[in-house]
C-alpha cells in the first residue's frame, strides 16, 4: 500500500480527489491540507514521508508553484505529481520539481495511469502489466512508445518513422516522433522534412532553464503530408556532449502535455538518455530479425531492462520477416522459446517497398499505403491501440503472409 498526501485550498476539488483515490485499491490517502503555506508542517506530522505527493495548483497558482520549488528543494526524493486546468502552470510546475501532471477534469482512467507509473517507478510494485503480446494503455490514452533495436541494421528508424506516420493518419492523435539516436539519427532524413535551420534537442537542452511550449514547438518541424512532428537529433555530433537525462526527462514530459503520442528512435549505445526514455515509456518495442546475433542481443537487453524493472513494459518485433538472408533456418517458434516471450508482431521484407519511399522522402503511409509492409505497420499500429489488428494480404507470391504464423 502506498501512501499519498494532497494539498488543495479549493474544498470541492478536494473532495472530487479524495472520491478517485479512495477507489484506488493500492494507494492509502495518508494525509489532507487546505493551505499551501502548512502542507510541509502536515506532512512532516505523519512521522514518515508519504511515497506521492498531490498539488491542486488552481486555487493560488503562485503560491502551489513556490511551495513545489520548496518541497523539491527540501524532500528532492518525494515524487510530485501537479493538477491544473492551465498548461502554463503544469509547465511552471515542471521546471519547479514536479514530476507528474495531470489535466483538470481528472478521470479515474488517467488517475490510474499516473498514479501506477509515479509508484511504480519508486517502488517497482504497483500496476498490472500484461504478459502478452497485447495493448498496454486502452485506446484514447496518452501513450509513449520508445523504440529500440537488438543491434544496428534492424530497420529500427523505418520502424519508428512508419509506426509514427501511420499514427498521424488518426484524426483523434497528435504524434511527435524523437530522434535520440543523437549521433548517427537519421529520422528527419527518411521523411525529408522542410526548416534544416530548426532548433534540434541539443539546442533544448542548453536552455533548459527557460524551456517553454513555444520553445519547444519552434524546435519541431513538421511533416506536411502527415502532420507528424519531429524533434531532430543534435545537427554537430559534438553537440551530443550537452545532453544528460534530466533533459530528456523534462523534455518528454512537456511533449507529453501537447502530443497524444510519443514515439522515440533511440540509439544502441544505451546511454543514460536513451536509459531515461526507456523508463518514461509505455511501451518499449524491441526490434530483431530471426538471425542469431540479433536474438542473443534480444535476451541480453531483456536482461538488462528486467534489473530495471522494465522488463514487463517490452514487446518483441520481428523484422523483415521472409528474408532468405537473414533467417538461418530459425523459426519464429524457436525464437520465442530462446527469447523466453512472446513475439508481439512481425513485419514482412519488402526492400522495394521500402527503398522507394526511402529516396522519395516519404513514409510507407503516403507513398505506398497498400504495400505488405505497411499493411503490418497500420496491424502494429492498431494493436498498441487496443484495436483487433487489420485484416491480412495476400502476397504477391499468392502465398498469404501470417503475422502469427509458425514456419
Amino acid at each position: 500500500m502506498q501512501r499519498v498526501a494532497i494539498v488543495d485550498p479549493s474544498e470541492a476539488s478536494r473532495e472530487s480527489l479524495r472520491t478517485l483515490l479512495l477507489g484506488v485499491d493500492f494507494v492509502w490517502l495518508e494525509a489532507e491540507c487546505a493551505r499551501y503555506e502548512y502542507f510541509f508542517d502536515v506532512i512532516e506530522q505523519q512521522g514518515e514521508m508519504p511515497d506521492l505527493a498531490i498539488v491542486a495548483l488552481d486555487a493560488d497558482k503562485a503560491k502551489a508553484l513556490y511551495m513545489i520549488g520548496e518541497l523539491s528543494i527540501k524532500y528532492p526524493k518525494l515524487a510530485i505529481l501537479t493538477i491544473s486546468q492551465d498548461h502554463q502552470a503544469l509547465l511552471q510546475s515542471l521546471q519547479r520539481g514536479a514530476k507528474y501532471f495531470l489535466t483538470h477534469p481528472v478521470g479515474l482512467e488517467d488517475m490510474l495511469a499516473v498514479l501506477r507509473r509515479a509508484l511504480g517507478e519508486s517502488s517497482g510494485s504497483i500496476g498490472d502489466q500484461p504478459s502478452n503480446g497485447g495493448m498496454v494503455r486502452q485506446q484514447g490514452a496518452k501513450q509513449m512508445i520508445a523504440v529500440l533495436g537488438s543491434r544496428g541494421g534492424v530497420g529500427t528508424t523505418s520502424i519508428c518513422v512508419n509506426l509514427a506516420a501511420t499514427l498521424s493518419t488518426d484524426p483523434d492523435n497528435t504524434v511527435a516522433l524523437v530522434d535520440l539516436d543523437l549521433a548517427l539519427g537519421d529520422a528527419d532524413i527518411a521523411m525529408e522534412v522542410n526548416g534544416m535551420d530548426n532548433i534540434s534537442i541539443a539546442d533544448l537542452a542548453r536552455n533548459i532553464e527557460r524551456l517553454d511550449m513555444n520553445f519547444l514547438r519552434r524546435a519541431l518541424v513538421r511533416h506536411e503530408g502527415t502532420g507528424l512532428s519531429i524533434l531532430r537529433h543534435p545537427m554537430e555530433i559534438q553537440e551530443i556532449g550537452v545532453l544528460h537525462e534530466g533533459h530528456v526527462e523534462r523534455i518528454l514530459n512537456l511533449l507529453k502535455m501537447s502530443y497524444s503520442h510519443l514515439v522515440i528512435d533511440l540509439s544502441k549505445s544505451l546511454r543514460p538518455t536513451d536509459m531515461m526514455a526507456l523508463r518514461m515509456a509505455d511501451t518499449i518495442l524491441l526490434t530483431a530479425q530471426l538471425e542469431l546475433s540479433s536474438l542473443r542481443n534480444v535476451v541480453r537487453l531483456i536482461h538488462l531492462l528486467g534489473s530495471e524493472d522494465l522488463a514487463d513494459k517490452v514487446r518483441i518485433v520481428i523484422n523483415r520477416v521472409g528474408s532468405d538472408t537473414v533467417e538461418e533456418g530459425i523459426s519464429m517458434k524457436k525464437a520465442e522459446e530462446v527469447i523466453g516471450k512472446p513475439i508481439t508482431w512481425q513485419i514482412p521484407y519488402d526492400p522495394k517497398a521500402l527503398i522507394a519511399a526511402r529516396i522519395a522522402g516519404e513514409p510507407l503511409v503516403r507513398h505506398n499505403p497498400k504495400s505488405r509492409v505497411q499493411h503490418a505497420i497500420v496491424g502494429l499500429a492498431q494493436i498498441l491501440a487496443g484495436k483487433p489488428a487489420a485484416p491480412l494480404v495476400e502476397a504477391k507470391s499468392k502465398a498469404k503472409w501470417n503475422p502469427f504464423g509458425r514456419k
